[in-house]
C-alpha cells in the first residue's frame, strides 16, 4: 500500500471517529443512513477498528461481533450484521453505548468501526433489603415497618480483568444476616467458548414461610433471635460457543438447618423430623438470547430450558426433579410502538414435595400481574404474558460531572397495558382458592427506564377477584 493511501486511508479513519463522537446520537444510531452502490455484491471484512475501550480487552469486543477479518459479505446484509454486532456488544453490559458503522475501501471492500463508551464497573452498593417478596407486600401488609429491613453493603467489580469477569461480595446484617461472594469469568479459556462460577455464602434469618395458607398467603415463623441458619457452595461451568446460545452446568451443596419447633409443627416444611438438612443440587441451563437490549429488550427472543435436580434420592426429604422452559417474543413496530409475548412453565417430580420445593407462581420475576401479594405453590405451573406499549417521552438530565459519559442522565418512559394469564396445579390436600384453576389480570401502566436499563414499572392492575391496586416493580 502506498503512503499516500495509508494516509487516506488515516483521514477517512480519523473523519469516522469524528463522526461517533461528535453527530447527534440519532445520526450516529441511524446505520441505514449509510447507502451501498448498486453495483456492490459481495464485501470482504479488510479490518475492524475499535476505539473507546480502556479496560475491556480488544478481542472481547470483537468475540461478540458476527464478522471477522477476512469475512464476505453479501452487500444487502451489511447494515444488517452491522446492527446484530451492535446488539451483541452492548448486551455484554459493559458499555454505556456503542456505534458500529461500515468504512467503504474502494468497491468490494470495507472496515468497520467500532466505538464503545465503557461504564463505570466498580461499585460499592449500599444494600437496603426487604423480608418480604416486594415492595407492595412490605408496604400494605406491614406498613413499611423498617424492623423488617436487612441493610449493608455489596461491593461490585464488573470487569476485574478487562475478560467481562465479575466479582461481588455482600455484607448485610439486620432482619437477615448474609456474607457472600460470586464471582463469574464467562471467557476463561483462549477460544472464549467456555467460563466458569464460583460462589458461596452464610446467611441466617429471624423469619421464615412455613405453609401457605388456603387463602395463599405466607405464614411465617419467627422468633426475637434467628430462626434460620444455611450455608451454600457452587461451581459453574460456562459454555458459549456461538453468540445466540449458552449453556450452563453447574454443581452446588446446601447445609440449611431451622429452628427444632420448625419441623416440630410444620412437618411438611422439610417432609422429614430432622431440623437440619444436607443436600447437593445439580443444574443444566440452555439458553437462546437474540435482543436488542438484554436488559429492557424492545426486539428479538430469548428461550430457556432447564433441568434440576435436588437430592440424590427418590421421594425422600426434599428431593426433587424439575424441568423448566420458557421462550419470550418482542416485536418493535413503527412509530415507537411495541409488543412481547412471554411463556413459561415448570413441573416438578415427583408431586409430592416438601414445602420448600412447592414454590411456583409469586416468586421472585415468577408472577402475575396483579396477584403480587400472593403466592401460589404448584407441582407444575404455566404463565404467559402479553404487553403492548409506546415510548412517550425520551429525555436527559444534566448532572453538571465533569465526564463526557456521565454528564446526563437519560430517560426513557413507555405507556403500556398489559394482561396476563396463569395455571398452577397442586393435589387436592394443599388445595387453595387460586389453585388449579385459569387466573387471568389486566391494567395499564409506565415503565421508567434509565443509565445502565435500570427499569421502574408503576402498574395499575385488576384480577378476576376484582381486586384492583397500584404495584411497583425495579
Amino acid at each position: 500500500m502506498s503512503e499516500k493511501n495509508s494516509v487516506m486511508q488515516g483521514l477517512l479513519v480519523t473523519a469516522t471517529i469524528f463522526l461517533f463522537l461528535f453527530l447527534p446520537p440519532s445520526a450516529c444510531h441511524s446505520q441505514s443512513n449509510f447507502q451501498l452502490p448498486d453495483t456492490l455484491k459481495k464485501l470482504r471484512v479488510r479490518n475492524i477498528i475499535i476505539s473507546g475501550n480502556k479496560q475491556t480487552k480488544e478481542y472481547i469486543i470483537r468475540r461478540e461481533m458476527p464478522l471477522s477479518v477476512g469475512d464476505t459479505v453479501e452487500a444487502s446484509a451489511v447494515l444488517a450484521k452491522l446492527e446484530e454486532a451492535r446488539s451483541f456488544i452492548y448486551n455484554t453490559t459493559l458499555f454505556l453505548d456503542v456505534k458500529v458503522l461500515p468504512l467503504f475501501i474502494g468497491d468490494d471492500q470495507l472496515d468497520i468501526v467500532v466505538h464503545v463508551e465503557e461504564r463505570w464497573y466498580i461499585f460499592p452498593i449500599p444494600v437496603f433489603q426487604l423480608a418480604d417478596r416486594s415492595v407492595n407486600e412490605w408496604i400494605q401488609k406491614y406498613n413499611a415497618s423498617l424492623s423488617r429491613v436487612s441493610y449493608g453493603i455489596r461491593f461490585l467489580h464488573k470487569n476485574v480483568s478487562g475478560r467481562n469477569d465479575q466479582f461481588a461480595i455482600t455484607a448485610i446484617n439486620g432482619y437477615s444476616r448474609n456474607i457472600s461472594f460470586n464471582y463469574r469469568a464467562p471467557y476463561s479459556n483462549p477460544s472464549l467458548t467456555e467460563g466458569v462460577i464460583v460462589d458461596g455464602g452464610f446467611l441466617q434469618s429471624m423469619e421464615i414461610a412455613v405453609k401457605t395458607s388456603t387463602n395463599n398467603e405466607i405464614v411465617h415463623y419467627k422468633k426475637d433471635n434467628f430462626v434460620r441458619d444455611a450455608w451454600y457452595a457452587r461451581g459453574a461451568y460456562l459454555s458459549r460457543k456461538g453468540l445466540k446460545k449458552r449453556e450452563t452446568f453447574s454443581f452446588s451443596f446446601y447445609h440449611i438447618k431451622v429452628d427444632d419447633s420448625v419441623t416440630l409443627y410444620y412437618p411438611t416444611y422439610f417432609r422429614s423430623s430432622k431440623s437440619s438438612l444436607d443436600f447437593p443440587e445439580f443444574e443444566y441451563r440452555l439458553q437462546f438470547i437474540n435482543v436488542d437490549n438484554i436488559l429492557y429488550p424492545l426486539k428479538g427472543y430469548t428461550s430457556l430450558f432447564s433441568v434440576n435436580k435436588r437430592g440424590l434420592s427418590w421421594n425422600k426429604n426434599i428431593d426433587r426433579l424439575s424441568v423448566r422452559a420458557g421462550h419470550n417474543f418482542y416485536f418493535a413496530h413503527a412509530n415507537k410502538w411495541y409488543s412481547s409475548i412471554r411463556l413459561s412453565g415448570e413441573i416438578k417430580l415427583p408431586f409430592q414435595q416438601a414445602f420448600i420445593n412447592r414454590r411456583a407462581i409469586g416468586y421472585g420475576e415468577d408472577y402475575l400481574r396483579g396477584y403480587e401479594l400472593y403466592v401460589i405453590d404448584a407441582a407444575w405451573s404455566l404463565t404467559s404474558k402479553f404487553d403492548v406499549k409506546k415510548e412517550i417521552a425520551s429525555f436527559a438530565i444534566p448532572t453538571f460531572l465533569n465526564s463526557k459519559s456521565y454528564d446526563r442522565i437519560p430517560f426513557r418512559i413507555y405507556a403500556k397495558s398489559f394482561a396476563d394469564v396463569g395455571y398452577a396445579y397442586i393435589q387436592d390436600e394443599y388445595d387453595s382458592r387460586l389453585n388449579n384453576k385459569l387466573l387471568f389480570s389486566g391494567g395499564v401502566g409506565l415503565d421508567i427506564v434509565t443509565i445502565y436499563d435500570l427499569k421502574l414499572s408503576i402498574e395499575f392492575s385488576l384480577n378476576q377477584l376484582r381486586q384492583k391496586g397500584l404495584f411497583l416493580h425495579y
